[in-house]
């Protein structure tokens, strides 16, 4: 088994790197308790006479990439070589719920990954993006197996104009880059969820004491890597121990890659769900579904604050009159969501009013400016 290192090497100047394909984090033993739709969909795959490996390949064929040239192969002819840039789809969590109300059964799948980046030769981290998709619905009987299979495989392969979990690795390839000097790390270390706005999370977000925790950081870094275009080092202790993650390929390689240490961290705390009822008639009632966070950017070493503020954001839905029951956690989900990315627009340069009514810091312009300037250097 091989460790990886902390990037701290010379600069990597890589115009090719190769497709190191699917792959799962985690201890290699547990996976298939922690990913049993995952791997039923990559059974599925392997007995219509494909793999997730070959669409990824046969996506990124017909994609155009910006920044490098992406060529596919075996892993093993990595090995040898001086320089040797490896980048794969890594699962990092997956998360298939239904709970009963009354007569409904609210479903609810959450898939979670990233494109990693790292140097085959010296076994170092280079860059990560997160990337993550969501189905949530309310059925009128408990999904069966055929039910929650087809939703799991519609969120690999994506749905009608939905893109998927493999069409977004692509797309986040397609943009993305690589370090040409030794990088500045950026990443969401520091979550916490106030028991009121845990009491409104799905049951399946309490199976473990971090499954909440990682959730909200995995939102909040997708966003600052697609919003902002900042790569983000993964949240440790969702899958990690001793700051290191395991990574095992379907040919049964597995890695221990080290997480390198965070020049800056974001801290979000999310302090509160709300829902208010702001209109109602004859054919329904319409109700604004709030989300109440606090965030950090921090520099550990010094210990200097580039950002310190609550930030709100609401979302409008309306309920039909004949709906009798309501569920509130999709409502939510999308309106923390979009305060995320609303929020990160904003860091990547986008001009948003919402921000003058969405922050409370009198000084939000000076820590927009501050926290920009933290994020460009991590580019």
């Amino acid at each position: 088994m091989l460790t990886l290192l902390a990037f701290v090497g010379a600069p990597a100047f890589a115009a090719t790197v190769s497709l190191a394909g699917f792959s799962y984090s985690g201890d290699a033993q547990s996976i298939a308790a922690r990913f049993p739709y995952t791997q039923r969909f990559n059974q599925a795959m392997t007995a219509q006479g494909s793999s997730t490996d070959k669409v990824l390949g046969q996506m990124l064929a017909s994609t155009k990439i910006d920044n490098f040239t992406l060529q596919q192969g075996e892993l093993a002819q990595l090995k040898g070589r001086d320089q040797a840039i490896a980048v794969s789809m890594v699962m990092t969590s997956e998360t298939v719920s239904y709970e009963r109300f009354g007569g409904l059964y609210k479903l609810f799948i959450n898939l979670r990954g990233q494109a990693l980046f790292f140097d085959f030769k010296s076994m170092t981290i280079l860059r990560s993006y997160p990337i993550t998709v969501a189905y949530l619905d309310v059925l009128g009987a408990p999904p069966s197996d055929a039910v929650l299979d087809d939703r799991v495989r519609k969120l690999f392969l994506g749905d009608g104009d939905k893109a998927g979990l493999l069409q977004r690795f692509s797309s986040q390839l397609a943009a993305a880059t690589l370090p040409e000097h030794v990088p500045r790390f950026l990443q969401v270390g520091k979550v916490s969820i106030s028991p009121e706005a845990r009491n409104e999370l799905p049951e399946a977000f309490k199976a473990t004491p971090t499954t909440a925790e990682t959730w909200l950081a995995d939102q909040l870094s997708e966003m600052i890597a697609t919003r902002a275009g900042v790569p983000v080092l993964p949240y440790a202790k969702g899958y990690a121990i001793g700051n290191t993650m395991a990574m095992r390929f379907a040919d049964g390689t597995v890695f221990n890659l080290k997480i390198p240490e965070a020049d800056y961290v974001f801290s979000v705390d999310l302090t509160q769900f709300k829902r208010v009822k702001t209109g109602e008639s004859a054919a329904g009632a319409s109700y604004v579904y709030g989300s109440f966070v606090d965030l950090k950017l921090v520099e550990p070493v010094s210990g200097r604050a580039y950002l310190d503020a609550k930030i709100k954001n609401g979302e409008v839905k309306l309920v039909p009159a004949t709906q009798s029951e309501i569920d509130d956690f999709p409502s939510y989900s999308v309106s923390l969501r979009s305060l995320f990315s609303k929020f990160t627009g904003v860091l990547g340069g986008k001009d948003d009013p919402w921000i003058k009514s969405a922050v409370t810091a009198s000084d939000i312009n000076a820590q927009i400016s501050a926290t920009k300037t933290v994020l460009q250097s991590c580019k």
